[in-house]
């Protein structure tokens, strides 16, 4: 016989089809590999929850598969906080992990461990690492970063509805009259389905589409009524809603009759908040609101979406039971295009309630706080009991450790020193628990630096498995490549603890966590669900794999799944009626004072996605935005004597970031807004959530992440340096990282300029020492530079490496003026006088454009150059290809063909 081919097999590109890994669309892909490279990532066109799109961020998944050292690929150890830490074998690290936390365990109890899991997790991740805490460990304390995501639309939908399900489904983007967008910035979020609400209107013109958020983001602009409310007034407003439709008969009496209970109390609630108060409070004109009011109720069919700026929130819990008021109210649920439908924010955020992934959750939908629901959980794991004992949220669960009474934190496949609001009292908890486990792929996070133990994680695309979509929609995911070095599934690394760990402490235990694969594991996880308002006793792998996605709930025989839920009238509660509570608005927990002068609110850019771990890692994601900035109102800017890009001291209560101020005038004045993705691995300090504060919803435990007060002063750090080398941008970042620790304003972010590279931005009060700078000059690679130029009585020193006529590798300290000029000579654009000239500053050279569309690459000035051509967007589209990739770009083009467009007409007017 002759062995196989490797050679040839290698050169054999295969095609799997799985899920994306970022938001909770759930995208359907196709992931093209050959060997152990993934060299490609399209849309799968028989995929029912994208249809064959894909966002920016999608598109370039290729381009984020790494297995060098950007990932962790071998177990680390460190046996005190004074040793570094070291590359040990995986099954030691197992063997420590069990030994010390059945120490920690007898000494200090089982609530003395917490562990904190992810919505990136797949759903069999969720269920052994619960099996693990709840029945082996015997605590609760096992939480999620979908606490900073979703809680609060879990407990707005258990609280009305009954259960912790989203009623309706993508179809209804189609379907629905009215489309009711609240808290969201679906155009930059999800933006696959926004392309799809976009050809909707476009095939139904007379849809509405209202938008409720304080600042005229993409979506807002996209809006025929924007109510550009003050942060945190969002009950005010729908209270006000409700009142105009109480007051002009416009709610379905009958329906609520048969259908609910509580109306009454709801209905004197809401009896004071008229419209010209909510106008009060929330700074929308009455007239707008009732406008709003009754858009929504005469619709043949209002769809409601809603995320973060509802959920991030002290008062989250309220602010989804009032906007799922405003449908119970008119009957727009239960019906095609209808319904209040939140999207989740992370791929399996879905997955993991379903699992019981949260503290305040159970597998299957079921509560802690229940004895009955806690034997029943028992007895289908097998195991005596469960823990009675509350188990801490994930804020609680820092403040624990802080507080010393959790000993050991097991964290997987997140980053909370970066994540997590009040980032000081984040860090003091790491550092003061005695274990900190790391479980991770990518070893650049800021969570990372803090681990004793860290064990090595696979990633997409190296994981098999199952998520839940928003639309609770149960996807296969498939592994297309094997993971590199030791790395391994989470639920196999969780299972291998959980076999030691049980043969310490209880060995019966062991034959637990004994899984043939995955499939096993969905099985086991399967039997929670029977019987239960999320039943898919219908589904397995196998199911899944002949079948393709289907939508809970599925029992057994009982068809492909439900697309919309309570199209009976009949919800989730005891008596089968819904609920309406009587909450109210509460003003935000930190509001605007004299010395906090500001309201900050944060969210997402376009083409980044969460704390950067992996979009960082693809060329084409950082080009739209490479560094980051704090958005102020151009008279705000102006009251402070400031202009864009000039560098801001931002502070709050909690912390500070120093940070380049932008000019926007989408905000209102009093109003800031900062990007959520930067933390300490790209910025000095701790990061954006150094900023943001703790205060929390009282039900929901999810913090208000979205809004804190700040004042915002210039930065008076006149020293100030800029550099770039060409290179790997992820391990350059990792060799870059000790400069973030060295200045009060430090940036290092990766940049495509040359091919790709990182560039850093310092700045100080005062020009730092000749060992710093040589030290600097030493990392940059300008050490023995080609070009240079100095003037020590003005601080001026400019170095500048060359390769191939191109520079290499440059500083600027001093003066940072030549910056853009060099980054556009880097990246292809000659210069137009000769390099003396250029390093005295003498001559200009066209400065680098800004990316506009990630996708084919195209550039602001290619853009507006077509424009001032005279093409419309068609015919951009036609020249350029922008916007015909993800199509995300296309509301930015817009804007700039419409600024162009009044520009001449006003030229005309003249």
């Amino acid at each position: 016989m002759h062995a196989p081919d490797q050679d040839a097999s290698a050169r054999t590109t295969r095609v799997v089809e799985s899920v994306c890994c970022y938001c909770g669309t759930g995208c359907g892909v196709r992931v093209h590999a050959t060997g152990d490279r993934v060299i490609a990532v399209e849309g799968d066109a028989a995929h029912p929850a994208n249809r064959g799109r894909l966002c920016s961020k999608g598109m370039a998944l290729a381009d984020t598969v790494r297995r060098d050292d950007a990932r962790v690929l071998h177990a680390q150890w460190r046996p005190s906080r004074s040793a570094p830490r070291r590359d040990i074998p995986l099954d030691r690290a197992l063997d420590i992990a069990a030994d010390r936390l059945a120490a920690i365990i007898a000494a200090h109890g089982p609530d003395a461990v917490g562990f904190y899991l992810s919505g990136q997790l797949l759903t069999e991740d969720y269920s052994v690492f619960n099996k693990l805490a709840r029945a082996l460990v015997g605590t609760n304390n096992i939480d999620t970063n979908s606490r900073l995501c979703m809680s609060s639309a879990v407990s707005g939908y258990k609280l009305t509805l009954g259960a912790d399900a989203p009623p309706a489904c993508y179809d209804d983007l189609e379907s629905a009259s009215t489309v009711f967008i609240a808290g969201a910035n679906v155009a930059y979020a999800h933006p696959v389905l926004f392309r799809r609400l976009e050809a909707a209107r476009q095939a139904r013109p007379d849809m509405r589409i209202i938008v409720v958020d304080p600042r005229r983001t993409d979506t807002a602009a996209a809006a025929d009524l924007h109510l550009p409310i003050l942060p945190g007034t969002d009950v005010a407003l729908f209270h006000a809603m409700l009142h105009a439709m109480i007051a002009e008969s416009l709610i379905d009496r009958d329906y609520i009759a048969r259908h609910t209970r509580g109306f009454e109390a709801l209905e004197a609630r809401v009896r004071t908040w008229t419209p010209a108060r909510a106008q009060d409070v929330c700074g929308v004109p009455a007239a707008d609101i009732i406008r709003a009011a009754r858009w929504f109720a005469r619709s043949p069919a209002t769809l409601s979406l809603y995320t973060m700026g509802l959920n991030q929130s002290h008062n989250g819990t309220a602010k989804n039971a009032a906007l799922i008021h405003l449908h119970l109210a008119t009957g727009q649920i239960g019906k095609p295009g209808a319904g209040p439908f939140s999207l989740t924010g992370q791929p399996n955020a879905m997955g993991g309630r379903e699992a019981g992934g949260l503290a305040t959750l159970l597998p299957g939908h079921r509560d802690p706080a229940s004895a009955a629901d806690r034997t029943d959980v028992a007895d289908l794991w097998g195991v005596a009991g469960l823990p009675s004992t509350p188990g801490l949220p994930a804020l609680q669960l820092f403040d624990a450790a802080r507080q010393g009474r959790v000993k050991a934190l097991w964290i997987v496949a997140t980053n909370p020193a970066q994540s997590l609001p009040d980032q000081a009292r984040v860090r003091q908890a790491l550092a003061k628990a005695e274990l900190v486990i790391v479980q991770e792929a990518y070893r650049g996070t800021e969570t990372v630096g803090y681990a004793d133990l860290v064990l090595p994680a696979a990633t997409w695309p190296e994981k098999s498995g199952t998520m839940t979509n928003s639309e609770r929609r149960v996807s296969r995911v498939r592994a297309a490549i094997a993971p590199p070095g030791d790395a391994m599934a989470d639920w196999r690394l969780a299972a291998g603890v959980a076999q030691r760990l049980a043969r310490r402490i209880a060995p019966e235990k062991a034959a637990l966590f004994d899984y043939a694969d995955e499939a096993a594991v969905f099985a086991e996880h399967v039997r929670f669900t029977a019987g239960r308002d999320l039943d898919y006793s219908g589904l397995s792998h196998e199911v899944l794999d002949r079948e393709g996605p289907r939508q809970w709930p599925c029992p057994a025989g009982g068809g492909p799944g439900a697309a919309r839920l309570y199209t009976d009238g009949r919800y989730a509660t005891p008596d089968g009626r819904a609920r309406f509570i009587d909450v109210d608005h509460i003003p935000v927990a930190e509001p605007v004072s004299p010395t906090f002068p500001l309201a900050l609110t944060t969210g997402r850019l376009r083409d980044h996605w969460h704390t950067m771990a992996r979009t960082s890692l693809s060329p084409s994601l950082i080009r739209h935005v490479e560094a980051p900035w704090v958005s102020l109102h151009p008279d705000d800017l102006a009251k402070l004597g400031m202009h864009d890009g000039e560098l801001a001291h931002v502070a709050s209560s909690r912390g500070q970031v120093h940070i380049a101020v932008r000019a926007d005038d989408s905000l209102a004045p009093g109003q800031a807004f900062l990007p959520m993705h930067w933390g300490s691995a790209f910025i000095a300090g701790d990061g954006i959530n150094a900023l943001t504060q703790p205060a929390r919803d009282p039900i929901s435990h999810q913090p208000e992440l979205k809004h804190c007060a700040i004042a915002v002063r210039p930065a008076k750090l006149p020293w100030q340096a800029a550099g770039w080398r060409r290179g790997d941008p992820a391990l350059l970042r990792l060799a870059l990282a000790p400069w973030l620790r060295r200045f009060p304003h430090a940036v290092v972010t990766p940049t495509t300029a040359g091919g790709g590279g990182v560039r850093v931005a310092l700045a100080a009060p005062q020009a730092p020492d000749a060992d710093t700078i040589r030290a600097l000059c030493d990392d940059l690679g300008v050490a023995h530079p080609q070009a240079a130029f100095e003037d020590p009585h003005r601080g001026m020193l400019r170095r500048l490496a060359l390769a191939d006529g191109k520079p290499s590798a440059f500083l600027l300290a001093g003066d940072v003026r030549l910056l853009d000029a060099l980054l556009a000579w880097a990246d292809g654009g000659a210069s137009q006088i000769s390099l003396a000239r250029l390093l005295l500053g003498q001559g200009a050279v066209r400065a680098r454009p800004r990316t506009v569309c990630v996708c084919h690459g195209v550039t602001e000035r290619a853009i507006q150059d077509g424009i001032d051509a005279g093409l419309d967007m068609d015919g951009l589209r036609g020249a350029l290809r922008c916007a015909t990739g993800c199509g995300s770009c296309g509301p930015e083009i817009a804007r700039m063909v419409a600024r162009a467009r009044a520009g001449k007409a006003v030229d005309h007017a003249g």
